[in-house]
């Protein structure tokens, strides 16, 4: 099994929010945080309906990355969407 699926199966396992949280603490440097939060961000407000350029301008973060942020949100199969669509409702 390769790294990054351990990964994902560990957190599958982990049922407390906050025990996934120390965990993330443990494994993931400050930076790497920041990046994931950056990420996530980045694709609530694209999901919000927020404009590229005003999301790039207001993170400070590239149009090629929102743009992958984008195409993420608009495959069929995206989970992230699923879990943003949940969540306004």
């Amino acid at each position: 099994m390769s790294a990054f699926k351990e990964i994902t199966q560990i957190l599958s396992e982990i049922s407390d929010p906050k025990d996934i949280e120390k965990f993330l603490l443990e494994i993931l440097t400050d930076n790497e945080r920041r990046d994931l939060s950056l990420r996530w961000e980045l694709m609530r407000k694209l999901h919000d309906g927020i404009p590229q350029r005003a999301i790039s301008s207001e993170l400070g973060i590239s149009l090629c990355k929102i743009t992958r942020g984008s195409k993420i949100l608009k495959s069929g199969d995206s989970v992230i969407n699923r879990i943003l669509n949940s969540k306004v409702k």
